[in-house]
This record gives structure tokens, C-alpha cells and sequence, in this order.
């Protein structure tokens, strides 16, 4: 991205903006008007989350300062919902109607907190739900809201876990969020890379390793073997592909020929069917290495994951509020090169799944301890109550036009029958 990135203390103007009204502009100066008045709470509400970060299904602190603070903004809660740390708030307005759903995440990373920015994803969730309610309350729009608290995203595909409870199944459209580097005032609307997650285990034989070292099949070996040969397989994957992974083992000692080893590996690539096929290349490694050593290999898939299908009509309603208030729409930086559990939403109902850019310091892109840091800075906090307007926006056209919204689900549905193809 070169110096298209938005470095802290940028003082750069806002880019023009383009003319004519947006859909509705008198729900839209509700929803601006609503987040506006929430903001000083929700950056209290993202900077605690920040504070506390919380691995994977662990999410308790989050689960309990998210249902509290969206109760108080007149959500009917369900804490605890399908899954320990996952929680759900609705809000009815009338009789039948769209439902819209809204996802927020709360999870963090091992040792460097929310590197990723999920105390914004979290809050966008909470201001675009809030934003709507009072939207439907004051203009007397039937519909359902649904904010779905979502735990696991980091690796552990918990909206994969809550759509096959039936979380989802009320939705008409579900929106979420997530912060990556790049231009300021910027919104993005790339897809991301699709994910196969394997376990590798390698069993062999002890020995001791001076005395009969012969007599052993070394685990170690086994998974170094394969971990090279990967290596070697990279020259020959295209440039949008990505394989990465670690080993491990239990109770190794240098005087003892290893009997077990264990990998984890990510495969990625920007469609499903292409994930798949290099997937099979990787196996042929472990496979190879299995048969170099004399040991047994199991292969095991843990999880699939989609690429994201952002639903073109949702994406240019998005792109139409952002060009007249906010900024500028692009769709190419965002998490191209990243994976989420939202891609799979997106194979199984209409959904849309933005970038928004905060501002980070060269190499400090998501994943990085710089980029914790910016995840809680004012900047980050407005860049984040900015796209949430706009998906609010997005969200009220799914509550309020007929026509509208079944052009989203029509669109949908010939990218699902595009893909069969």
C-alpha cells in the first residue's frame, strides 16, 4: 500500500465528497444523531474491552460488559446464547417486518491483545443495532433487530458454531465490520481469502537417541520433513495462495527419539475450490514425510472457512452512503489476504462484511502489538462510529424498502447458484 497507509497524527482533509441525497435522509440524521450522542460511551465501553482482552470461547468479561451495556440501551438479552460466552440482543418494533442482524466480536490474540480490532468491531456492532432502534422508534418502522454477540473468531469459527444452532435463521441480512490499515477515510469492500484449518499427527517409536538411535522412527523428523517440503512447495503456488503452520510435541527430551509430533496448518486461497485443491498438495507432503521416517500420519480437517461473498446490492448501498458522508470506497485493501468466519455466513445468507481504515505505523497492520495500539486511539474510535453510520444507514433501507430488499436476496441467490456452476 505503500504511502497510501494513514499514519497516527495524519491531519489529512477529508476527501470530496460526492452530491445528491441518500436514501432517506431523514432516518439517516437519526442514525447519526443517535451513534453522535452514544460515542463518549462507546469509546468508554471500546477502550474497556481493549483493556481486558480475552482469548477464544473465553469472552466472559466481554459477554458480561456487552449484555449489560446494551440492556441499558432497551435490548431485550439473552446471555449465554447457544454458546457459553455468546449473547444475543433483539428489539421489535410492531408486528412483522425484515429482520436485520448485526454481529459483533469480542475476542483478542495470544499475548498481544486485540491485535485485530475487535473492541471496534465490537462497539460498530453495538452503535449500528442501537442506531436502528431508535430509527424504528421514531418513525414507527416495523421490523426485528437482532445484535449477535459472537465469540471464537480468531481460529475458532464460533459463527460457524451459532449458525448451526440457529442463530442466524431469522435474519434477512446480516452486516458487520473489522479495522485494517490503509487510506484515511477510507472503506473497504474486498473480499478475504477462504481457509482450510488441518491437524497433523505424526506417531513413531522411541529410542534412545546415542545408544540404538535406529531403533526409533523420529515424530521430529517427520514434521520437519514436512515443514520443508512445504517450504519447497511454495514456489510452485500461485502468489494468492498462502500455507503457514507450526509443530509441537509432548514430552520431548534431546536423549530420546521423539514418538509423536503435532502440526497445525492453514491453507488459503481467494476461493473455496482453490483452498481445497492446494490443500491436497499440502497432504502429499505429510504423507511423503510419514512414509521418509517409518511413521503413521493422521489428517485431520478442523474447520472450512469461506470466502467472503459481499452481496453486491448491500455493497453499492454502502458505497453510496460513504461517497455523499464519509469518505472513499475501495476493494482491494481491507483483509484480502486475511480469512474470517463471516465468509462462511456469507456463503448461506445475504451478508456484508466492510474495512474501515485506522490509522498504524509502518509494519503495524493487524496482528502486530503496533496495532493494538492503534485500536484504541480516538482516531480508530471515530474512523469505527463513521462506517457504522453508514452500515446503519444500509441496515434501515434492508427494515424499510420491499424492493430493495429483495433485490438483495435475489442477488444472493445467483451468486450461490454461480458458484454450483
Amino acid at each position: 500500500m505503500g504511502d497510501v497507509v494513514w499514519r497516527p497524527g495524519d491531519q489529512r482533509p477529508r476527501p470530496p465528497l460526492s452530491e445528491g441525497d441518500v436514501y432517506r435522509p431523514d432516518i439517516l440524521e437519526i442514525i447519526e444523531k443517535t451513534i453522535d450522542e452514544l460515542s463518549p460511551a462507546l469509546r468508554v465501553l471500546s477502550q474497556d474491552i481493549h483493556a481486558h482482552p480475552e482469548l477464544k470461547f473465553e469472552e466472559r468479561y466481554a459477554h458480561d460488559v456487552y449484555t449489560s451495556f446494551v440492556e441499558r440501551q432497551g435490548f431485550v438479552v439473552q446471555r449465554h446464547y447457544l454458546l457459553e460466552t455468546a449473547w444475543v440482543a433483539t428489539y421489535t418494533h410492531g408486528q412483522g417486518g425484515p429482520v436485520l442482524g448485526v454481529n459483533s466480536e469480542m475476542d483478542a490474540l495470544p499475548g498481544i491483545g486485540h491485535a485485530c480490532g475487535h473492541n471496534l468491531i465490537g462497539i460498530a456492532g453495538v452503535a449500528i443495532a442501537c442506531a436502528a432502534k431508535a430509527a424504528m422508534q421514531k418513525l414507527a418502522i416495523d421490523g426485528k433487530v437482532i445484535l449477535l454477540g459472537t465469540p471464537g473468531e480468531e481460529g475458532g469459527f464460533g459463527k460457524v458454531e451459532l449458525w448451526e444452532k440457529g442463530a442466524y435463521e431469522e435474519m434477512d441480512a446480516c452486516l458487520m465490520c473489522h479495522p485494517a490499515p490503509g487510506p484515511p477515510y477510507s472503506v473497504s469492500l474486498s473480499s478475504c481469502l477462504a481457509m482450510v484449518k488441518l491437524q497433523v499427527d505424526f506417531v513413531g517409536h522411541t529410542a534412545h537417541a546415542g545408544l540404538s538411535p535406529w531403533e526409533g522412527q523420529n515424530a521430529l523428523d517427520a514434521a520437519v520433513l514436512a515443514y520443508t517440503s512445504i517450504g519447497l512447495l511454495r514456489q510452485q503456488t500461485k502468489p494468492t495462495h498462502r500455507i503457514h503452520g507450526i509443530f509441537e510435541g509432548k514430552d520431548w527430551a534431546p536423549n530420546i527419539i521423539p514418538d509423536n509430533s503435532t502440526m497445525y496448518w492453514f491453507v488459503r486461497a481467494p476461493t473455496t475450490n482453490e483452498a481445497l485443491d492446494t490443500t491436497e498438495r499440502v497432504k502429499a507432503c505429510f504423507e511423503a514425510a510419514a512414509i521418509a521416517t517409518g511413521c503413521k500420519v493422521t489428517v485431520t480437517v478442523l474447520s472450512l472457512g469461506n470466502e467472503l461473498v459481499q452481496n453486491s446490492v448491500l455493497g453499492e448501498e454502502l458505497a453510496d452512503v460513504v461517497y455523499k458522508k464519509y469518505g472513499t470506497i475501495d476493494y482491494e485493501w481491507g483483509i484480502a489476504g486475511a480469512s474470517t468466519d463471516f465468509g462462511n455466513v456469507t456463503y448461506l445468507m445475504p451478508g456484508l462484511h466492510p474495512c474501515f481504515s485506522i490509522p498504524s505505523v509502518p509494519n503495524g497492520g493487524n496482528h502486530t502489538s503496533a496495532f493494538t495500539e492503534a485500536a484504541n486511539t480516538i482516531e480508530a474510535h471515530e474512523a469505527c462510529l463513521d462506517v457504522s453510520k453508514a452500515l446503519a444507514a444500509v441496515g434501515m433501507r434492508v427494515l424499510t424498502d420491499k424492493t430493495f430488499l429483495l433485490k438483495v436476496k435475489s442477488t444472493f441467490e445467483e451468486a450461490k447458484r454461480a458458484r454450483a456452476n
